[in-house]
């Protein structure tokens, strides 16, 4: 059976390109590693105290070997596990999602590069280190910038909702200044990832009862995503951004 190589790095720190789906024929020439899975936690601070939230997130990984692909090192992934939920004492929710505001992929790269911390490290040397990665993990603000990419948002999406029956409600969360959304007393404390045995968090459709309808559409109820969309972020979200690997 043919493997499939959905993302190529020039080691972790450096060129992001994309395969579509490329099949992978060559004999032997992928690696599997181990799954993980990490803990993503999100506390935030508010007139109450520290309010936080968390979810345990599975990762499958499959590399090519070097030399193998002409073009690199190749990296699959599939991920499976919800977005993280806050509880204010308002009664609204902050939600950190399953893909941060430039990557859909975060889920599945944040443990990487929270191992990279900056240095240009191939996939294999990442997974060499990542059963050493001990104790509570504190996300920067950023990644750095190197050579081809820019500084860039280290932090999950984080939304909430006017009202958290209707999808088209959804509001984009500032993460330098909760207060915007909240009110005053309201800061992001810190957001977290640690390795961890527990199982996989579910359960969100409990939260959001209007999720499972969109597997196949964005919130706003198109099918596809457009530019042109009256609500942009309700058009720019689905079911996948809350869960994967769980809903039907």
């Amino acid at each position: 059976m043919a493997n499939w190589a959905f993302t190529r790095w020039r080691g972790l720190g450096g060129a992001l390109a994309l395969f579509v789906c490329v099949p992978l024929t060559f004999a032997g020439c992928t690696e599997e590693t181990d799954d993980y899975r990490y803990r993503l936690t999100v506390e935030v601070e508010t007139p109450d105290g520290l309010r936080s939230g968390s979810s345990v997130i599975e990762v499958e990984t499959e590399i090519v070997r070097p030399g193998s692909n002409p073009a690199g090192s190749a990296v699959s992934w599939k991920v499976r596990g919800e977005a993280v939920a806050v509880d204010m004492p308002d009664g609204s929710t902050l939600f950190a999602l399953l893909r941060s505001n430039n990557d859909v992929e975060w889920p599945a790269r944040v443990v990487p590069m929270a191992i990279m911390r900056g240095r240009n490290l191939s996939w294999e040397q990442v997974y060499a280190e990542l059963p050493r990665m001990d104790g509570v993990q504190r996300l920067p603000r950023n990644w750095p910038a190197n050579a081809i990419l820019p500084e860039r948002s280290a932090y999950p999406m984080l939304v909430t909702f006017g009202d958290i029956s209707d999808p088209t409600s959804v509001m984009e969360i500032d993460p330098d200044n909760l207060a915007a959304t909240f009110g005053e007393g309201y800061a992001l404390h810190r957001i977290t990832v640690q390795i961890t045995d527990d199982p996989v968090t579910t359960g969100i459709e409990e939260r959001l009862g209007w999720l499972p309808e969109f597997y196949d559409k964005m919130l706003d109820g198109q099918r596809l995503n457009s530019i042109d969309a009256e609500n942009r972020l309700a058009n720019d979200l689905s079911q996948g951004a809350f869960s994967k690997g769980i809903l039907q």
